[in-house]
């Protein structure tokens, strides 16, 4: 979602910044991953390292690995990473090592958590990635606390909202959505509405007794609206492992499958209510004006707390009902769309990567 407006951004600009494309296959899910490439009209791959799953020690050594060939056979004048995954890193470090410039797409969010393994990949990223676009303005501010050089740092806006709006259009009717999965679009053309759920970090799934209290809090959720449930394969996993299949009563909570990223745009934007514990759903949430309650203690995203839709519930299911309430009442944030994330995040991208690398250019043929 974030290198697809990127890819075109390079494209469109005269003359065009020419790119070599690199799936890490670190979300590995084939059918999955070539249906997220046909919704965005993203290329195929110029190379596939099909790393798939493993620890985040063997996922990352393992991208490093199949990655450095990559750069010895293509010689590129600086690779461009984007958010916080595994690969993020792995790539990052790759590139430094060999004393390749690094562009950091979506720099300086920080939760301020340690324990997220995200945390980590930004922290480290951003210390020796060469040129930093952020997405708000206090991701700056976070950067210069860290020592990052004000030079190396830009902010032009969130491609992920570009990638949304580009592709609103498109999205896929909720109805037929539910209606390819053998529900029926009945279940979501009452009054009241809908609402969305998505769920899959460890500290709410990986605990029987938290996951079986969500699932609860849910259930009566559900008895005021229907609930969409997508399934991330890690929550269905642990929900017949604890044996919690019990715990989902309500026939308006609907288990979905993964939906592709069209399918989730459509959900999403005539939804009254998103329940998540997603980065990527806060922002999206807020740029589409719809209320969100986010199922975690932080967020690296404040911006869609302090101007947005989005209300931090942690695992509080006390919370978690009462902030529903509000909003089903007709009570929930309306918010503001944030400064920049105007489907032209990308274009600022394009422009200054390619001012910054006929600098670089320039700078050595001098040297």
């Amino acid at each position: 979602m974030k290198m697809a407006p990127i890819l075109r951004a390079f494209a469109a600009r005269v003359p065009p910044v020419p790119t070599l494309l690199v799936h890490t296959g670190q979300h590995y899910d084939k059918d999955m991953s070539d249906k997220l490439f046909e919704d965005l009209r993203l290329p195929k791959p110029n190379i596939n390292l099909d790393v798939g799953s493993a620890t985040h020690a063997v996922q990352t050594a393992e991208v490093m690995r199949r990655f450095e060939p990559v750069i010895d056979a293509n010689g590129p004048s600086c690779v461009l990473v984007v958010g916080d995954v595994n690969s993020t890193l792995a790539c990052t470090l790759v590139a430094v090592k060999k004393d390749v410039p690094v562009v950091h797409v979506e720099a300086g969010l920080r939760s301020y958590d340690r324990r997220m393994p995200e945390e980590i990949n930004r922290v480290l990223t951003d210390q020796v990635a060469d040129r930093l676009y952020t997405t708000e303005r206090g991701a700056e501010s976070n950067l210069l606390r860290e020592g990052v050089d004000p030079e190396r740092i830009s902010f032009v806006g969130n491609v992920m909202i570009d990638s949304l709006l580009q592709n609103r259009k498109l999205a896929r009717e909720p109805a037929d959505t539910l209606k390819a999965e053998g529900f029926s679009p009945e279940l979501i053309a009452g009054p009241e509405g809908y609402g969305i759920v998505t769920l899959h970090r460890p500290s709410n799934v990986d605990h029987p007794g938290t996951l079986a209290s969500l699932l609860e809090a849910l259930n009566d959720i559900a008895a005021q609206l229907p609930l969409i449930f997508a399934l991330h394969p890690r929550t269905r996993a642990n929900i017949e492992r604890f044996g919690l299949d019990h715990q989902i009563k309500s026939r308006r909570l609907v288990l979905l499958p993964p939906q592709g990223y069209l399918e989730m745009v459509g959900l999403l934007a005539g939804a009254r209510i998103v329940l998540t514990d997603s980065g990527g759903l806060q922002e999206e949430t807020t740029a589409l004006g719809v209320p969100c309650l986010t199922l975690r203690e932080n967020t690296e995203r404040p911006i869609t707390v302090e101007q947005g839709t989005n209300t931090m519930v942690g695992r509080d299911t006390a919370a978690i009902r009462r902030e529903a309430a509000e909003i089903l009442a007709g009570r929930g944030k309306h918010g503001r769309v944030p400064e920049f994330w105007d489907g032209h995040a990308a274009e600022r991208i394009a422009n200054d990567l390619a001012d910054w690398l006929l600098a670089q250019h320039q700078s050595r043929a001098s040297a």
